[in-house]
């Protein structure tokens, strides 16, 4: 049995419905009407121990509510969870021992106390053995540089700050499984790469396992062995970032640099009419974007040598930010197969398209 075993999950949320009108309200409370919403509808996925897994999606579509259920937070509507053999909302106490968990916009610190006394009430809380405890903060806290802070009021610090000692928080009780929900987001360049190092370190010399939502594509390509994208409640893909990057990044671009204003003029002219290729002109600089599936790219390389004479070449592929966006807004089916038909599923699973 792997470490999580996710079978068939769903949830779904029952909201009323507010009316309008002077008696809109009074009408509301005596004779309420309810709406369903499905936030996760027949997800099923597994994570191996000492795997380092992303989940990604546009907002809204299930991570958090996903992350809630591993944690035993939310009851799943239908399907199984399975967290180290352990039913997450039938065994919260037990889980809570196996499992850490960041959530980035909530905190678990006690806001106007030092951060020392939220960890003293977490070793209270876990049972952690006092010399574990203190070896464990004294090393978390040496490589997320918080050791200054320890004393210092939750509230007086900032957000990056926080950031760490939350991250410190969830492993004081060392668990075997770290959820990260948007841990980096809304810090600053240093801060991020602290968290991302700190967090490479522990997956690769402790073996604990990672489950990451963010949109920040820099996390998951430093992080990340493996991607997982959920939309509208179903998941679409499962797979390597790799195998993303090959099979549907489809815009590359090429950039000529000219001796001048007047050579870049004279090559832009010979794609001023090719079909699919779009044409840039900055001064000196010539940019052609196109469609690698779709263009040859020997092909562009050789009419522009043919006709002109660049002083610098450079290509770029679809960077994974832009690829990841068009994914959200078109789906992994429309992303590949522009062709096929909107809702025709195309499900990638290690690797394989299906």
């Amino acid at each position: 049995m792997s470490l999580i075993e996710v079978n068939h999950i769903q949830k779904v949320f029952q909201t009323s419905i507010r009316r309008e009108g002077r008696f809109g309200m009074l009408k509301s409370l005596i004779r309420p009407q309810m709406k369903t919403l499905t936030a996760v509808e027949d997800i099923s996925f597994s994570i191996e121990q000492g795997e380092s897994v992303a989940y990604l999606g546009p907002n809204g579509a299930g991570k958090s509510t996903t992350i809630k259920m591993l944690t035993g937070i939310l009851e799943p509507s239908g399907g199984t969870i399975r967290i180290g053999g352990l039913i997450p909302h039938k065994n919260r106490k037990r889980n809570s021992y196996q499992v850490g968990v960041v959530f980035g916009q909530r905190s678990q610190l006690l806001f106007d106390l030092p951060v020392k006394d939220s960890y003293e009430l977490l070793r209270y809380m876990y049972s952690i053995p006092h010399s574990v405890y203190r070896r464990n903060l004294d090393e978390f806290a040496d490589v997320l540089e918080v050791g200054h802070l320890l004393s210092r009021p939750v509230r007086t610090l900032s957000l990056g700050q926080r950031m760490r000692c939350e991250i410190l928080a969830a492993l004081l009780h060392e668990p075997e499984i770290l959820f990260l929900d948007e841990p980096t987001i809304g810090l600053d360049v240093v801060a991020k790469e602290r968290i991302r190092a700190f967090i490479e370190k522990i997956n690769r010399e402790k073996g604990v396992t990672l489950l990451l939502t963010t949109h920040d594509m820099n996390d998951i390509e430093r992080l990340c062995h493996r991607t997982m994208i959920i939309d509208k409640g179903h998941l679409i893909y499962d797979g390597s970032l790799q195998y993303i990057k090959e099979h549907f990044a489809t815009e590359r671009q090429i950039r000529a640099v000219f001796p001048d204003a007047v050579a870049a003029q004279l090559a832009a002219g010979v794609y001023m009419d090719m079909a699919g290729v779009s044409v840039r002109l900055e001064e000196q600089v010539l940019r052609l974007t196109y469609d690698q599936h779709v263009t040859d790219t020997a092909e562009l390389l050789r009419l522009l040598l043919q006709r002109a004479n660049p002083r610098d070449l450079t290509m770029q592929d679809e960077s994974v930010d832009a690829l990841i966006s068009r994914i959200y807004r078109e789906g992994i089916t429309e992303s590949k197969h522009p062709h096929r038909h909107i809702g025709e599923p195309l499900r990638v699973t290690g690797g394989v398209a299906q």
